[in-house]
């Protein structure tokens, strides 16, 4: 039998915890470092003077973050593997065992790459995933006042839409000032509201004014404040970050595009934002797809990136990474499912697909509610995800534009394909299908 080539003798691995590292050189024996930037450097050093060309770490928490960044400056081609398909041997479970191990896997080429964005593109990515935790903390804030308005038996929130718009604002500051006459604080109200709602809003605005509820209110609102304050500047700092990615690029060929969609409440408020994103994106315009407006395909790039052929061949290994694919487990004559975690970049996808579904004039609101009928909803939304990271990948990569059939032609094609299915069942049987004429009705 022959032996298990060592395909590169210099190839290392990295056991990465938030104190110390565990390093090994093609399964040698290994070496401690600690996690401070003196230590990495150390660490750095170290590889470059075994001559060390690629290092493999698991992807453990934030830490493998830092060390891959050093790692990556000093041109040592760091990858990144998911934990789970490294696990050890049976036996004392160890650092040291685990980065041995992790080498040896590595030297002998049995290990593989986990997608990594590059440098510009993980900068982009941090200041969305900040911007996205401050709206997730301002949301809450947005309860804890209607919890209090609540305690106070003041329904505000269930006559008005939006607690914290224009009309909602004023009257809780108002509150907080002293003020408590329902007619002045309905005259603070939109025109729309104070002719459609004024008996309601009235109502509503009767209640017990408790000092510990008064204050709890006056907290949340500061809160609520704060975090839009945040939110603001991240909203600066993605556009500095937007335009050092587009001074360089030259304008692609054709018209620039123009955005249409009204913007929501947390869209960043960048200007030109369409346009930066069309150029970061050679030309090509995804928010032609639907449901993919500026915001998410903003998002939608801070996770993969915009050289999408780099990474992913075809669209279905895109769609397998963001976990939307179904996944299978063969051995034999067994064979089952095997599930499959979605990560962030497919979550967005599948926020995009319920949105998408609940459309009444589109193919692919069609689509969705063909599947829900015979498998459910969570599977329509997984399968409508699927779709759109396929249609993402085509536009992304080859500049496909997408063109909405509606719902009309898309039912016929359905109807089209089940009248084949049904002739070519009925000709195996040997019956021939007879078209039965529905009397018109009179």
């Amino acid at each position: 039998m022959n032996s298990l080539p060592v395909l590169n003798p210099k190839a290392a691995a990295i056991d990465v915890g938030s104190e110390h590292m565990h390093v090994s050189v093609a399964g040698g024996p290994p070496r401690v470092f600690g996690s401070t930037t003196t230590e990495l450097h150390a660490l750095r050093d170290y590889l470059l003077e075994q001559g060390v060309n690629t290092v493999a770490m698991e992807a453990t928490g934030i830490y493998w973050l830092c060390p891959y960044e050093v790692l990556e400056k000093a041109g040592l081609n760091p990858i990144m593997v998911n934990g789970k398909y490294v696990r050890n041997l049976l036996g004392r479970k160890t650092d040291m065992s685990d980065c041995q191990w992790q080498a040896t896997l590595h030297a002998h080429g049995l290990l593989r790459a986990g997608f990594v964005p590059p440098d510009h593109i993980r900068r982009l990515q941090d200041y969305l995933r900040l911007r996205a935790d401050h709206i997730s903390s301002g949301a809450t804030s947005e309860q804890h006042m209607q919890k209090a308005l609540e305690r106070m038996n003041i329904k505000l929130h269930d006559v008005i839409s939006d607690l914290t718009g224009v009309s909602g604002l004023k009257m809780v500051r108002a509150i907080l000032e002293g003020e408590r006459d329902p007619e002045k604080l309905l005259a603070l109200c939109d025109p729309t509201i104070q002719k459609k709602k004024a008996k309601r809003v009235c109502e509503a605005l009767r209640g017990t004014w408790k000092d510990e509820h008064l204050f709890a209110l006056r907290q949340a609102l500061a809160a609520w404040e704060f975090y839009r304050a945040q939110i603001a500047e991240c909203d600066q700092a993605l556009e500095e970050v937007l335009k050092k990615m587009t001074e360089h690029k030259a304008d692609p060929h054709g018209e620039v595009p123009k955005s249409d969609r009204k913007k929501k409440s947390n869209t960043p408020q960048i200007d030109g934002l369409l346009e930066m994103l069309w150029k970061i994106c050679d030309g090509k315009n995804a928010t032609k797809l639907p449901g993919i407006s500026e915001y998410t395909l903003l998002r939608l790039i801070s996770e993969v990136g915009t050289d999408l052929k780099a990474h992913w061949e075809d669209e279905k290994r895109f769609t397998s990474w963001l976990g939307l694919a179904p996944g299978t487990h063969q051995s034999g004559k067994r064979r089952r499912s095997q599930k499959r975690s979605t990560n962030k970049a497919g979550r967005i996808l599948c926020v995009i697909a319920q949105a998408v579904g609940k459309t009444n004039d589109r193919a692919l609101g069609g689509f969705y509610r063909r599947i829900r009928s015979r498998s459910g909803g969570l599977v329509a939304t997984k399968a409508l995800a699927r779709k759109l990271g396929e249609m993402f990948w085509r536009v992304m990569v080859h500049g496909i534009s997408y063109v909405e059939q509606g719902l009309v032609k898309y039912e016929q094609k359905v109807l089209q394909t089940e009248q084949m299915t049904l002739a070519r069942r009925a000709k195996k049987l040997g019956l021939e299908l007879i078209a039965i004429q529905k009397p018109m009705k009179t």
